[in-house]
């Protein structure tokens, strides 16, 4: 065994699928892993059986923060983070992405001295209304090994003058999906049972879009006039504000759109590879449409995004929340044609292992 231990800091369905990678590629190489789960998506849908979708038991420690302020959430978190870390005295702490969790555990490590790696560092949507905007830079800024997933990332980074070492790998969504993606393929799809041969995949949860009665109304109303069958896996938060601004109701009414309860991972990726087209708020979604096995159209509900990438390599179009003005640039991008070659901007599927070699030359 490699004289090293790593402790992976998760409190996310994205962070279960963009860890892992990593996770099993330094368990390779003998690598002792740690993994604590901070609770922060606690149903089993929205936790458990991602680890069970991608091959992971479940984690050493879970803290099951759950539901709370921003500032409740994190408190808990860097608590109970602060005493693993005691305890495990790892070599490293690896964490992922922008949550509460990942601000969290980059605090608490970078005060006890304790060398923090960010996996997709350089993200920056400059949107400030984002509290993951806020996570995502801090985290960048306490962080010792800065895991850039594209050249842009890097150039963000380093025009931030960031204290860390950087170094571009591609993101590890890349390398999840195309492992995954064969196994979900062999399972029954969702869109079956629910007699669907061509649909839109919805997904909704940021608090800019969901919180907002106005915007989320905007929103409904124009995935309505869209016409088209949807398939809406809705997050717990936004099933509370449907029901909260009353807009349950017309989207029950509506026979084109089928509101289910949020799906497990393999679940999730047969119905990305069967829909005909993505719209969300999701950041990770538009870089999963990259992947080479799926390759898929995206319009992303939002007026900023820190995926630039995704939207150079035409594989997504930012199509903002005006619902008088949304569906007309979804309907054009139809009536153009939904296929076609398209590049993934963000690696070959081997950043995991990218990664684990700079860990082992590094610590």
């Amino acid at each position: 065994m490699v004289n090293l231990k790593l402790l992976f800091v998760l409190g996310t369905r994205p962070e279960i699928v963009k860890m892992f990678p990593i996770i099993k590629e330094a368990r390779k190489k003998e690598i002792e892993t740690f993994v604590l789960h901070t609770g922060q998506h606690y149903s089993k849908n929205m936790s458990n059986s991602f680890f069970e979708d991608v091959g992971l038991e479940s984690p050493d420690v879970n803290l099951a923060i759950g539901s709370g302020s921003h500032s409740e959430q994190t408190a808990k978190a860097m608590i109970g983070i602060e005493k693993e870390l005691t305890k495990q005295k790892p070599d490293a702490v690896i964490v992922q992405g922008d949550t509460n969790a990942v601000l969290s555990a980059a605090i608490v490590a970078a005060k006890m001295n304790i060398p923090v790696g960010h996996v997709e560092a350089g993200l920056r949507s400059y949107d400030y209304r984002m509290p993951e905007e806020h996570n995502r830079r801090l985290t960048d800024h306490a962080s010792k090994f800065l895991f850039a997933p594209t050249i842009t990332s890097e150039k963000i980074l380093k025009a931030e003058n960031v204290w860390g070492e950087i170094f571009v790998t591609g993101n590890t969504v890349i390398d999840a999906l195309e492992d995954r993606i064969p196994v979900a393929r062999k399972k029954k799809s969702i869109a079956d049972s629910l007699d669907l041969e061509e649909f839109a995949l919805l997904t909704l949860h940021r608090a800019e879009n969901v919180d907002n009665e106005e915007t989320l109304s905007g929103l409904i109303d124009g995935i309505i006039s869209l016409d088209t069958d949807v398939i809406f896996p809705a997050h717990p938060r936004t099933v509370s504000r449907l029901e909260q601004f009353k807009l349950m109701d017309k989207i029950k009414n509506n026979s084109r759109i089928r509101i289910i309860e949020p799906v497990g991972y393999l679940d999730f990726l047969s119905l990305l590879d069967k829909c005909k087209f993505v719209m969300t708020d999701s950041g990770g979604i538009q870089e999963e449409v990259t992947a080479p096995s799926l390759n898929k159209k995206a319009f992303s509900l939002r007026t900023s995004t820190e995926r630039p990438e995704a939207i150079e390599s035409g594989h997504v179009v930012l199509v903002g929340v005006s619902p008088s003005e949304f569906p007309i640039v979804i309907t054009e991008e139809i009536n153009k044609g939904l296929t076609g070659k398209r590049p993934c901007p963000y690696g070959s599927g081997d950043a995991s292992k990218k990664i684990v070699e700079i860990l082992m030359k590094r610590l």
